[in-house]
């Protein structure tokens, strides 16, 4: 039985001590880390691992493998599949296995059984509380058990919602970690950056007494302590409201209720808040880069119980550039303070209110209304989506309304302990993510002269863009953002950015097509519908970045993306839609889908004249100058001022410039995802050839440098909009030197960018300086 680490990619069961980081596609982020840091001698519970190879064998042997990823692909409902997966009979060689790995731990051991799905807790998803976690389960057969209601969870709602939000359409799978339970008379969570404002230098600990599920699940509000990094010194304790506890026993969980005088002791002395802090620094040290930890107290002795890095540093720091619009309370009383929690998702935004009590309730909840609940679970995903801020009652800064939230880039006040009685339905409240306030009416449009912000009242955003700051940057690069929807087009416009050098269509047809397949809704005679909602969209980015570019890069959704809509039964079956049926070849070949485009875009610039059209995934010189043929036969045609770009992601690019040059193209951005997979010749959405994925390679950056040399020679503008530029500042300064005319990065990196492109030209010039 396969209870070491064999050496083969294929194992059913193996000791938590043999896995590391490298087994991630194997085992989950979450059985990843936990491994590594056994290894690494961390005091982490002992335990197996049944690999997402285990579950995939089972789906096999059961013969429904196959229905089970068509229904995914074809986006069913979660019942059907969650009933397939439920009547999954356990293998005996996988039986055996777990039946023998679980002797190992000793005779009728407790056991937490967890899920660790291979995107889980990686470093951008957390799948916060997605997955089910089972404690206190004893025996083998409710072992087993609980491993296969592990395997259902990957095929609930909440789950399906998550994959949909984040774009995650591999064939799922899942791992299962079973672990000894570890009865906690104290636990909680430790972040070694601050999630709500990502400042690197302090720890926060959140903390309460008995099991952890209640920090995380939200069911209390927990201490918080903050401990700065600087010799671990204690800078801060905010003590929380605890009524209850679960405590782990012989007959499982128990909830016992608290008497009211140990709800407002602090849960850590000094001694243990030191202990968690001095080892959460030392899972940052061992990983480089910020985690999140869960930890228990047992009996004195200190345990990591999970690890996973914080996703949501970048997103943090971006949003707290605004939340000066509603910081603190003023003396003079022009904001009103309806309700105070915790400070746990930045940003700021302003909307009407909407109780929600339950989610049978979420119907109740309109697109941009504020939400406000006791309390929300993994399944209330599809709901947080549509809400423009979120206020809960209980929780702490690691509760799943918290880390969704901050996921979703949306301002959350949590722990308000009475928002659900004291903010009312309609009301027009302003939620500041930062200061953990939720202010009465709409306070972003305060004035900031008055004697109130003299007292040390905080000025409104549109106020803010208007005081005295550090002297604008110049730089001969365009700094270009890369958007995805209307909802930021103002907040980002007003930064120092020099338009959109890429505007996808693809999120904002979401909405426009209403999950319906283009061909689908031109037949139910909707194509005005789209058409009319494009527009709005469109017009709102335009009308915010006034004379500077927006550059529509036209719809590239793949089929298998097109399948999941309705009526997409129309889609080819493409075994890799990553290089199939997409981009230029598909307009040439579906000439209605690409005339909504042009129809979209004629409408559009009749008032703005700053939107212009980019052609993506564009392969050989015949697809593309048909693709010409048809904006030259559309009215969009005529308007001779609308530039026309294309994505250069396919190596053939290099090839065929000069001849895309005479055809009439203006200008070129490379997408260095899709460029990075075909010169290197690795899926860029496998986690297990994630490794070889690499856009610095050597090969991808001549390629690139080719591509500049020869659209400069050519006379046409270039930029690069990939994910790495706005990651790398050595691959941004590497484009530069090579005379790229703009770049394009997300809004959270434009300052930084801007910076860094202004260092290298710097550079550039006091070098060709020193060199004459």
């Amino acid at each position: 039985m396969a209870l070491q680490h064999p050496d083969t990619d294929y194992w059913r069961v193996t000791q938590l001590d043999q896995v590391t980081l490298q087994d991630s596609p194997l085992v989950g982020g979450k059985a990843a880390n936990l491994g590594e840091l056994t290894r690494a001698h961390f005091p982490v519970p002992p335990g197996f691992v049944v690999s997402a190879s285990a579950y995939l064998e089972a789906l096999d042997a059961a013969g429904i493998r196959e229905s089970v990823r068509a229904a995914s692909a074809a986006g069913q409902n979660s019942e059907s599949t969650s009933a397939l997966v439920r009547g999954l009979g356990i293998p005996d060689l996988l039986r055996d296995e777990v039946a023998a790995a679980y002797r190992l731990l000793g005779e009728s051991v407790p056991v937490a059984v967890r899920s660790s799905a291979p995107a889980e807790d990686g470093l951008d998803m957390s799948f916060a509380g997605i997955h089910e976690s089972y404690t206190n389960v004893t025996g083998t057969d409710a072992v087993l058990d609980a491993v296969r209601n592990c395997w259902v969870s990957l095929w609930s709602d909440r789950a399906i919602a998550y994959r949909s939000v984040h774009g995650i359409d591999d064939e799922p799978s899942i791992a299962v970690i079973v672990q000894a339970m570890v009865p906690a008379d104290r636990s909680g969570v430790a972040f070694t950056a601050d999630p709500r404002t990502a400042d690197r230098d302090q720890i926060v600990i959140e903390a309460a007494l008995g099991q952890g599920e209640v920090v995380v699940g939200g069911q209390v509000e927990p201490d918080l302590y903050v401990v700065a990094k600087e010799g671990l010194q204690l800078t801060e304790v905010r003590l929380g409201s605890q009524g209850f506890e679960i405590t782990a026993g012989t007959d499982g969980d128990t909830r016992v209720n608290l008497p009211a005088d140990d709800s407002h002791e602090r849960v850590l002395d000094d001694n243990q808040v030191w202990q968690v802090a001095s080892l959460a620094a030392a899972a940052e040290n061992h990983y480089g880069r910020p985690q999140d930890i869960e930890y228990a107290f047992v009996k004195g002795h200190l345990w990591i119980v999970q690890a996973r890095p914080i996703t949501t540093l970048d997103r943090s720091s971006t949003s707290t550039t605004t939340t000066s619009a509603a910081g603190g309370t003023e003396p003079g009383g022009s904001r009103v303070v309806l309700a105070s929690g915790l400070a746990a998702g930045p940003g700021v935004a302003c909307g009407h209110v909407r109780v929600l009590h339950d989610l049978s309730e979420a119907g109740r909840l309109t697109d941009g209304e504020i939400l406000v609940a006791p309390m929300t679970r993994p399944d209330w995903v599809p709901t947080l989506r549509r809400a423009a801020a979120i206020v809960t009652d209980g929780g702490g800064i690691t509760c799943h309304a918290a880390i969704v939230g901050r996921e979703l880039g949306r301002p959350v006040v949590v722990g308000a302990r009475t928002a659900t009685a004291d903010l009312a339905d309609g009301q027009l409240v302003t939620v500041d993510g930062g200061s953990g306030n939720v202010y009465e009416g709409d306070v972003t449009s305060l004035s900031t002269t008055g004697p109130d912000t003299a007292d040390g009242g905080v000025a409104s955003v549109a106020a803010t863009r208007e005081m005295p700051g550090p002297p604008a940057v110049v730089t001969a690069t365009s700094l270009y953002v890369n958007l995805a929807s209307p909802e930021s087009a103002e907040s980002v416009a007003a930064m120092d950015v020099d338009g959109v050098g890429l505007l996808r269509a693809e999120f904002m047809i979401t909405t426009a097509l209403d999950g319906t397949h283009p061909s689908l809704m031109i037949s139910e005679g909707r194509r005005e519908e789209y058409v009319d909602r494009m527009v709005d969209a469109i017009t709102t980015i335009a009308a915010a970045f006034a004379r500077r570019p927006v550059v529509y890069r036209a719809v590239d959704l793949r089929s298998n993306e097109f399948a999941g809509l309705r009526g997409g039964e129309v889609e080819p079956d493409e075994d890799n839609p990553m290089i199939g049926y997409r981009g230029c070849f598909r307009y040439i070949r579906d000439p209605e889908l690409f005339r909504l485009d042009l129809d979209v875009l004629h409408a559009v610039r009749q008032r703005y004249d700053n939107v212009h059209l980019m052609i993506p995934f564009v392969r050989t010189r015949w697809e593309l100058e048909q693709c010409l043929g048809q904006i030259d036969a559309h009215p969009l045609g005529a308007d001779r001022t609308m530039h026309r770009w294309i994505m250069a992601e396919v190596p053939s690019v290099e090839y065929w410039i000069p001849e895309y040059a005479r055809l009439g193209i203006d200008g070129l951005s490379i997408g260095t995802n899709d460029l990075t997979q075909l010169v290197l010749g690795v899926d860029r959405d496998s986690a297990t050839c994630s490794d070889l994925f690499d856009t610095a390679d050597p090969a991808v950056l001549a390629a690139i440098d080719r591509i500049l040399e020869q659209a400069r020679a050519c006379g046409m503008t270039t930029s690069l909009c990939g994910q790495a530029v706005s990651e790398d500042p050595k691959l941004l300064e590497h484009l530069v030197r090579r005379g790229i005319t703009s770049i394009s990065v997300t809004p959270d990196r434009a300052v930084a960018a801007r910076r860094t492109v202004a260092a290298a030209e710097r550079r550039i010039l006091l070098e060709a300086a020193r060199r004459s």
